[in-house]
């Protein structure tokens, strides 16, 4: 048996997410049959994060047992053959240790969140992006985000359905930039409880427009109750970056 760690990058407007669903399809299923027609083996996918239907991801970690030995490459090329239509592509495959876990080995996770804000309708980046046609202060909504690094309680932001045994975690980092049209928002941290950078985005949002003050994002957390959110971002915009695992 060999474990294979996988890179992915997809686009999830076409999926209910990226683990198997039973309402729908998923990035796991696909990978899964892309897996099956090539080795015969009924695999399962292991993945360093979760993600929401809709939220896409330019560098996934997951992870495969294969019976079968295949030189990594040849593994990669023939699960690109097999997804295709799908938007799913394995961009890496490398061989890992056997108590190497695309999840529980996972250090660090980052997401990307992209706002376009203009007044023109999107066309290549629809579906890829949050419009946002009012101007939004690049500059107040990092002010506002530096209250929410560090640990806290962020039951404010976390989704009513999140299954975390706690709604204690540490963000490491939360930056805002401007791009040209683009608003960045930029979040990393060991693990994000369900919708919380979404929800973090949606409240830096209403700073950006004016609708908040600066100080309200931390009063927002200080609450520790979901209706203190002001608005959770839709999942267009949101995607999964990059896994970091010990050297």
């Amino acid at each position: 048996m060999t474990r294979y760690a996988l890179t992915l990058e997809f686009d999830g407007a076409t999926f209910f997410g990226l683990q198997r669903q039973d309402h729908g399809p998923s990035v796991q299923q696909a990978v899964e049959e892309a897996a099956h027609a090539i080795t015969g083996e009924q695999v399962t996918l292991h993945s360093a994060g979760r993600t929401d239907s809709g939220v896409h991801a330019l560098g996934m970690v997951s992870h495969l047992d294969i019976e079968k030995s295949f030189e990594p490459f040849r593994l990669m090329e023939g699960l690109n053959a097999k997804l295709r239509p799908d938007p799913v592509a394995v961009i890496a495959c490398e061989v890992k240790p056997d108590d190497w876990h695309a999840r529980f080995s996972c250090t660090g996770r980052a997401y990307e969140y992209r706002i376009c804000n203009r007044r023109a309708p999107l066309t290549l980046d629809r579906g890829k992006a949050w419009q946002v046609s009012r101007h939004l202060d690049a500059d107040a909504m990092h002010e506002a985000a530096q209250a929410l690094v560090g640990r806290h309680d962020f039951t404010t932001f976390r989704s009513a359905h999140c299954q975390a045994a706690s709604p204690d975690k540490t963000l490491d980092r939360l930056d805002v930039r401007r791009e040209g049209e683009w608003v960045i928002v930029e979040a990393a941290a060991r693990s994000f409880l369900h919708h919380q950078v979404r929800s973090m985005v949606g409240c830096l949002a209403l700073v950006g427009q004016g609708q908040w003050r600066v100080q309200q994002v931390a009063e927002a957390l200080e609450a520790r109750d979901r209706q203190a959110l002001g608005y959770n971002a839709p999942p267009d915009g949101l995607y999964f970056i990059k896994a970091k695992y010990p050297d």
